[in-house]
């Protein structure tokens, strides 16, 4: 656990060497510092097998880097920051979507690479954001559907496979779905299923164009009056009549 003095040393350093764009080592000094902290917890997690568990330790060690992440943030000018791009892509692996996307538009901005990851940061960005999505829609937990829109309109026209493009859109679709808005849902799962025929969405999309299809007029209730039976009169009580004598 760092101290507040620790934090603000961090923020500081980050601040200085990222603004030293022209001597980069001049500064280095705390981002190699830095640089040792991410390779010791990188150890740490490379003798955790389970996915879950590195998520969860991912989420502990996050918050000592977020004074460096704050420092680059507020005056770095675009230079190579391994630190920064980890914190990123560990936050998407903690599911924290919304923490990713603060680092997302400045890395996007200058091009910065991912380290130890052969993927272009905004191929990363959306096939991470898309997972984390799918697990915590899966888990029960909330994600704002407008993080996933804003991944989409920050990576615009970036390359990157059509599948993984397709994941995104697909999980936004279901999400739509699940809020009972089938006619966003319906947009992006058609995108889904253009990009990716295997993206296992058609029942989906059935079910999105069932809902929307005009429901029939309920019939129409039976107003005419039955008519009514006629009650029998009842027969009179004692003897029967006598019969009339024909005059001859």
């Amino acid at each position: 656990m760092t101290s507040p003095a620790q934090r603000h040393m961090m923020r500081v350093s980050a601040m200085e060497a990222a603004q030293r764009v022209d001597d980069p080592l001049r500064h280095a000094n705390a981002y190699e510092q830095m640089l040792v902290k991410l390779a010791a917890d990188r150890a740490k997690l490379k003798q955790i097998y389970s996915v879950e568990k590195k998520a969860e330790h991912k989420r502990a060690m996050l918050p000592a880097y977020a004074p460096w992440v704050a420092g680059v943030l507020a005056e770095g000018r675009g230079t190579q920051d391994d630190i920064l791009m980890t914190v990123m892509q560990w936050r998407l692996d903690a599911d924290d979507i919304p923490g990713a996307l603060v680092i997302a538009p400045y890395a996007l901005q200058y091009r910065l690479a991912t380290p130890n990851n052969k993927r272009p940061a905004p191929y990363l960005l959306v096939e991470d954001v898309a997972l984390s999505a799918e697990r915590c829609r899966k888990a029960g937990t909330p994600v704002a559907i407008s993080d996933l829109l804003a991944t989409l309109e920050l990576v615009g026209d970036a390359d990157m496979p059509e599948e993984v493009r397709a994941k995104l859109h697909k999980v936004i679709g279901l999400m739509f779905s699940d809020a009972g808005d089938f006619a966003q849902a319906l947009e992006h799962l058609n995108i889904a299923m253009r990009k990716d025929k295997a993206a296992g969405v058609k029942k989906e999309i059935q079910r999105c164009e069932s809902a929307l299809k005009p429901k029939p007029a309920p019939a129409a209730k039976r107003t005419t009056a039955r008519p009514r039976k006629t009650a029998a009169t009842p027969a009179k009580r004692g003897r029967p009549p006598k019969a009339k004598k024909v005059a001859g």
